[in-house]
């Protein structure tokens, strides 16, 4: 081989190599209303944070470590944290969106008081940070639960707050995915927001085939609409990342 073809072949094993260096890496942590779901058929139910990626242009890398049924004491008590700062790099997002979980009192597993959520937000956002990652808090996504009257619960209550408090206490970004979701189903009214959550009638899909009303997870419709308010907020609080989203 010429040294002349040789220089050329490194040159442009090196610019790969960059390339691959200066990717931004968007890290996703959180519960099952973020988390990927499995593409079997038959199976309709899917997080937001599996859809992310297709919002975006080529030069970001997505990790979405977000589970089913995490809060943020058990997801931090299996390890999983510790896998996501493993791997963490100076100059890297890591989106952090818990609460479903933590507000169920009956599971001493998941279960975390107000404050203790609080806490351990504060603490995700500190080694997070300390690493040279950039933390970004995100509010609970709202339940979809009316009252007799037709209005919409607030099904997170402190833990929203929660949320926002930490971030102006560490001085981080936070999306209000609440606030957004909220508005989004009121939107859509009691009778059609149902499509934007698991309501499957029976024997509409093998996987349930009784049908089944669940008004916490996404339908594919409601995952793509959620994405879409994500990446309105991320454009809003986070502009330098803007350029990256598709148009």
């Amino acid at each position: 081989m010429k040294i002349s073809s040789l220089i050329i072949i490194l040159i442009m094993m090196l610019s790969v190599q960059q390339s691959q260096q200066s990717n931004i890496r968007i890290f996703m942590v959180g519960d099952s209303t973020m988390a990927d779901k499995s593409y079997t058929p038959g199976n309709p139910e899917k997080g937001w944070g599996q859809i992310f990626p297709l919002y975006l242009k080529h030069g970001v890398d997505v990790f979405n470590h977000a589970v089913n049924g995490r809060s943020t004491k058990n997801f931090r008590e299996e390890g999983r944290w510790g896998v996501v700062m493993s791997e963490l790099k100076p100059g890297d997002y890591v989106i952090i969106q818990f609460g479903h979980n933590d507000q169920k009192i009956d599971d001493p597993n998941r279960y975390a008081s107000p404050e203790d959520y609080k806490q351990n937000l504060i603490r995700y956002v500190e080694e997070a940070s300390a690493k040279g990652a950039i933390p970004v808090l995100a509010t609970p996504l709202s339940r979809r639960s009316f009252d007799e009257q037709g209005n919409l619960k607030d099904t997170h209550l402190s833990y929203t707050e929660k949320v926002k408090e930490v971030a102006v206490l560490k001085q981080v970004t936070h999306l209000d995915l609440n606030a957004r979701s909220r508005t989004l189903i009121m939107d859509w009214g009691e009778e059609k927001s149902k499509e934007l959550f698991m309501h499957i009638a029976p024997g509409q899909y093998d996987r349930f085939p009784e049908g089944i009303v669940d008004n916490t997870h996404f339908s594919p419709t409601g995952a793509f609409r959620i994405c879409d308010l994500v990446v309105e907020e991320m454009k809003l609080k986070l502009p330098e990342l803007a350029k990256f989203f598709k148009n």
